[in-house]
């Protein structure tokens, strides 16, 4: 198994080092195009593998050369979003940077598997899949995992309980508008409504719908990475023991949920061959009119790149 991440910045770095601390990979290759950063972080995460007691091989480069044969490629790359500037506002600088980034990458691994990370998600998911000409098994987006992280995160905290019994989804466009299903929430099994004050759970859907912003305010200088990071390799390890893990991943829609040819999050089957089924929940009226409202934002934002990079 070889496994390529583009980009080496905070988002790029800590996913390679995670999927070689869990072994996922023979080999890990970490790229991008500023000398000398894929090289010295690469050099410094092989070192840490005999502590680590790991035998992934991890390189770092400049030249998609090395990339080769990748069995899943993993974009990361784009500017990061800076105080007061919304998912939108990146799409038209990282529109051609994960063009650009995916057109390499695909030259030299026409059989990988892509996870789109690079922000705005569900446009640059869009982006990806008609830079490749791939369908929607081989090319999908990161988003839901992590909101859903967020989500369940926030609700850890408000019980007090452990996060390993909270199961939560989020559906629809990585941002502000994406949908919590309180309803299909459970902590052990238990309905989270019957736990937790609908006041409560409104300002916690709210937070989670946030959890960027408040990270990129918090930190003045940088976005999130750590839990960027653990959710792409999350999706990886799905994919790498074929797990058949249920994940709410940004995908190109082809019907499902009534929508055609937007890319936006859904619960899938995560497996060996990438995204192997898409799982279509009976939602209410308030939870169809409020997914609408965010499909509705996602695909005005894909017209705009469409027509930013005439595809």
């Amino acid at each position: 198994m070889k496994i390529t991440v583009i980009g080496a910045g905070f988002v790029g770095a800590t996913a390679a080092q995670l999927i070689a601390n869990k072994e996922l990979a023979n080999e890990v290759v970490l790229v991008d195009i500023v000398e000398g950063i894929p090289q010295g972080k690469g050099l410094d995460m092989y070192e840490s593998m005999h502590v680590l007691e790991s035998d992934t091989k991890i390189i770092g480069t400049n030249n998609y050369e090395d990339t080769a044969n990748s069995d899943i490629v993993i974009q990361t790359a784009g500017i990061p979003r800076k105080p007061g500037m919304t998912r939108d506002d990146l799409m038209k600088t990282n529109s051609s940077i994960v063009k650009s980034c995916i057109d390499s990458a695909f030259k030299y691994s026409p059989n990988a598997k892509f996870i789109i990370v690079s922000n705005p998600l569900d446009v640059m998911t869009y982006v990806a899949q008609n830079t490749t000409g791939l369908g929607r098994d081989r090319v999908f987006g990161m988003a839901g995992v992590l909101d859903t992280a967020r989500y369940c995160s926030f609700i850890s905290e408000e019980l007090g309980v452990s996060m390993q019994d909270i199961r939560g989804l989020i559906l629809g466009g990585h941002g502000d508008t994406m949908v919590p299903l309180t309803r299909f929430t459970t902590v052990s099994g238990i309905p989270v409504e019957d736990l937790i004050a609908k006041d409560k759970l409104d300002a916690i859907c709210k937070r989670a719908a946030n959890g960027g912003g408040e990270i990129v305010n918090l930190l003045k200088t940088g976005s999130a990475f750590y839990a960027p990071a653990s959710s792409a390799v999350q999706m990886v390890e799905a994919i790498v023991r074929d797990q058949k893990r249920i994940l709410p991943c940004s995908i190109m829609l082809e019907g499902e949920y009534g929508y055609k040819g937007v890319v936006v999050g859904v619960p899938v089957v995560l497996g060996k061959n990438g995204m192997e089924k898409v799982i279509e929940l009976k939602l209410n009226a308030e939870e169809k009119k409020a997914l609408d409202t965010s499909v509705q934002h996602v695909k005005e934002t894909i017209d705009s790149a469409k027509s930013l990079l005439n595809i």
